[in-house]
């Protein structure tokens, strides 16, 4: 079956479709990245009748009204936005939104004598010789701006110029090709021909997919629902975008959705800031009950999966279905309580956290727990104990989709605590901690996900730095203090130790830099002999640890065996065995506490 037509159109009728919404540029969702001068490039190239490629858009399906007739699919543009939005801005003279979601104009320039275009700037707005906007053009009255331009250069050849300004306008007349892709396509196999098409590019996700769905279906509001979720997401990393809202959109600046993000412009928070693909994937899925985007993205065509027809009041319900998981998603009250559970969990910072799919399914259940009426305090323990058990079992690692699927499938269906209480069973038995987890603490990487937890669990136990009197774990992480090595890197280098080997995460601690000064490359058994001889004479020359019984407390809320004040080189590989075995034990006291 051929999956696609190929045609070739005039850039006057592809920008007339894009004027009208034929093709729909969901501009938020993918700001215009090209620098100024690759749109002077496309402006040359169509100049002098170069090939410009081929732009690639995926027919909507023709939806069945609820009056009985079809509604023709649009098409969604899903390659050559970025070029589709060059011409726009070069030849229209419409704003494009940047980078930093500003709207700005891309002005061309154009020599008719010299027959070469560049990028506006004041040098040749003052140049008599050039005309400084090909837009004007283009739009306007071909003659005047002629005229015009003879008027500022009495002594040109008028007739070449003519023929320049002629081939300038006729611009629009170039083809482009189209690649129209059929919409009975899967968004597997269109996320295949765009791979293969173009591997050069930046590959679609389900979530690209998911805003081009929502942003051409104007009926709905989509283009609106769009902007409320591109624009959260913007707010939260960046608060001052509020104002630039306010200034650049004061049509979505009057809606309901920017007053429920209001909040955000005094937010600094940091540790969950959402992308648009978590937003959209934490609010289907929670008020879907599905986990598959290609599902929503279905769905909002209007898709009946057991007719296989489309059908304009599945739409209607799916997009008010997502909106109403949106609105779910940015509420303050949720957001921040969501946050206020996993920083009680320990994670007081986003460098604990690096899934950031378990953080969404956290998200998820959270949301969904509320719907179902579950206690606020129950709530609390499970989505603090579904956010661990995930980091440390990796299940959303990798392809999350049929984790996420699976997961919601069976916590609609049951109640939560059962299938928490088959998870644990399954995957956190004593063989888990006991062997499986000391096992995974055998690594140098410091982003381990093991590693993480275990800073979460002093964290939550209020656990101080190492040798640390006052100085707590969850203060040295908080203000970016450092970590440092329990048998010291220099001294493990001398020794013939290589990095794989010093760098364990068995044998890292949060410790005070003054204290990692003092401490030098000195062996164990030596700058622990100081440290007992301060306690004994009160000198305090490393911490200000003033008992030994403070200092036995600060090796166990380390997990730090009792037998490092004795040890050496020789002693480093049991070491390491012995704290990751603690470690892991701190680990499951921590878990089951949550």
């Amino acid at each position: 079956m051929q999956k696609y037509a190929v045609n070739q159109h005039l850039i006057e009728t592809l920008l007339a479709w894009v004027s009208s919404g034929e093709i729909a540029i969901p501009e938020i969702q993918r700001p215009f990245v090209w620098d100024s001068s690759k749109v002077r490039d496309l402006m040359d190239s169509l100049y002098r009748g170069y090939p410009v490629g081929y732009v690639i858009a995926w027919r909507n399906p023709d939806v069945r009204l609820k009056d009985g007739t079809l509604s023709e699919g649009k098409k969604i543009l899903i390659d050559g936005q970025q070029r589709v939005t060059a011409l726009t801005a070069a030849l229209l003279g419409q704003y494009v939104v940047n980078k930093t979601y500003e709207r700005v104009k891309i002005k061309i320039a154009f020599h008719p004598i010299e027959e070469k275009f560049e990028v506006q700037n004041p040098a040749i707005v003052k140049d008599k010789t050039w005309l400084p906007d090909i837009a004007t053009a283009i739009n306007g009255d071909l003659f005047e701006t002629a005229e015009q331009y003879f008027e500022l250069n009495p002594d040109i050849d008028k007739k070449q110029v003519r023929t320049a300004f002629s081939n300038l306008v006729n611009i629009t007349k170039k083809q482009i090709g189209l690649i129209e892709l059929a919409p009975e396509l899967d968004i597997e196999t269109v996320t295949e021909i765009f791979i293969r098409i173009n591997s050069k590019g930046v590959v679609l996700s389900q979530a690209d997919f998911a805003m081009s769905k929502i942003a051409s279906n104007t009926g709905y509001q989509g283009n609106e629902l769009r902007k409320a979720i591109d624009y959260f997401c913007h707010l939260a990393v960046a608060p001052e975008f509020h104002r630039h809202i306010v200034d650049n959109d004061p049509d979505f600046a009057v809606t309901d959705w920017f007053r429920q993000m209001q909040w955000l412009k005094t937010e600094n928070e940091d540790l969950y800031d959402p992308g648009y693909s978590d937003l959209i994937r934490v609010a289907f899925t929670a008020q879907f009950n599905r986990g598959r985007l290609s599902d929503l993205v279905s769905l909002l065509s209007g898709r009946n999966f057991e007719t296989r027809s489309y059908e304009d009041n599945i739409a209607e319900h799916a997009f008010a279905a997502l909106k109403t998981g949106v609105r779910n998603f940015i509420n303050e009250t949720n957001f921040k309580r969501f946050l206020m559970i996993v920083k009680s969990a320990g994670f007081i910072s986003p460098k604990l956290l690096r899934s950031q799919n378990a953080v969404n399914f956290a998200y998820i259940v959270y949301l969904k727990l509320k719907e179902m009426g579950v206690p606020p305090v129950a709530i609390e323990s499970y989505v603090r104990r579904w956010l661990v058990y995930s980091i440390l079992t990796g299940r959303y690692s990798g392809s999350p989709e049929s984790s996420f699927d699976f997961d919601i499938k069976q916590i609609a269906h049951k109640p939560f605590d059962e299938y928490l209480k088959e998870k644990e069973e399954g995957e956190l038995s004593d063989a888990f901690w006991n062997a499986s987890l000391p096992q995974s603490l055998d690594t140098s990487v410091m982003s381990s996900p093991y590693f993480h937890v275990f800073l979460a669990a002093q964290v939550k136990a209020g656990d101080k730095g190492f040798l640390s009197r006052d100085v707590l774990v969850g203060d040295l992480i908080a203000l970016r203090g450092d970590i440092h090595h329990l048998f010291p890197k220099d001294y493990l280098k001398k020794n013939g130790l290589d990095r794989s080997h010093y760098n364990q995460v068995a044998n890292y601690v949060y410790m005070q830099s003054e204290i990692n000064i003092k401490v030098g490359n000195k062996p164990p058994k030596d700058y622990f002999a100081i440290v007992t001889d301060q306690i004994e004479n009160d000198n305090r020359l490393i911490s200000g640890l003033s008992s030994a019984q403070e200092l036995n407390d600060n090796l166990v809320m380390n997990a730090v065996p009792q037998e490092i004040q004795q040890m050496r080189i020789d002693d480093y590989a049991d070491f390491l065995i012995t704290r990751r075995k603690m470690m892991a034990e701190k680990m499951r006291v921590y878990y089951f506490s949550l």
